[in-house]
């Protein structure tokens, strides 16, 4: 029998708090097994500002997806918003040693590591840093620069941060639950996971993330964020 992998999703949100329970089958497709819901409270433009009215409307929401579900919940995903998130586009730059000709695996870590190496205000951590193109001596758009040839390797990062208590808070809401936070993703990012295809981030496309308290974005051009 094919094995499956459990993942849950969090958000809590202004008007609501929503947790959805996946099953990720071998082949990649994703069979939603329960959701649950509950009125959110506590909670201002998208971040908590009352823990106790807050975990009551998580409580609600975490056991109708347990019963709809048939899942005990112990692990979640956590999808965060609000105007403390930032981010902006950051190039890293190698120069391949004249010895050496062809772009290594070595080389596209230590492009990667430089293109990452950013200033972010001391009270911010990281959420995501995702790579948005390479180029090789110039030429644009090239998604396996390892194996090719060139002496020029650049790497185009989207780096986006946040004021690192006001994640801090809305984690610890969660883990007194108790739940386990396996990660923090800005929930347009994971929105647009679900929503978009490569065709459309190919074409040029903005998602808007409307909710009660908070409308956030991304935008895809020409595959990148």
């Amino acid at each position: 029998m094919a094995k499956s992998t459990i993942y849950v999703g969090l958000e809590i949100g202004t008007s609501k708090i929503c947790v959805v329970v996946g099953e990720v089958r071998v082949d990649g497709a994703i069979k939603i097994l329960g959701v649950g819901q509950a009125p959110s409270r506590g909670v201002r433009k998208g971040e908590i500002v009352d823990f106790e009215n807050a975990q009551a409307c998580l409580h609600d929401a975490l056991v109708r997806a347990e019963d709809r579900s048939d899942v005990m919940i112990n692990n979640v995903f956590l999808a965060i918003t609000g105007a403390h998130i930032k981010s902006f586009n950051n190039r890293g730059t190698i120069r391949i040693p004249e010895e050496q000709n062809e772009i290594t695996s070595e080389d596209l870590e230590e492009v990667k590591e430089i293109a990452r190496d950013v200033d972010i205000p001391q009270e911010n951590v990281f959420l995501h840093s995702i790579v948005r193109d390479y180029y090789v001596d110039g030429q644009e758009k090239v998604k396996q620069p390892a194996g090719m040839l060139g002496k020029i390797l650049e790497a185009d990062y989207h780096i986006i941060h946040s004021i690192k208590t006001r994640v801090q808070n809305t984690i610890r809401c969660v883990r007194e639950i108790p739940l386990d936070v396996e990660d923090v993703v800005f929930s347009p990012v994971a929105s647009a996971q679900v929503v978009l295809t490569q065709e459309h981030k190919d074409r040029g496309a903005l998602l808007l993330d409307i909710g009660g308290g908070t409308a956030d974005y991304v935008m895809y051009s020409g595959g990148s964020i």
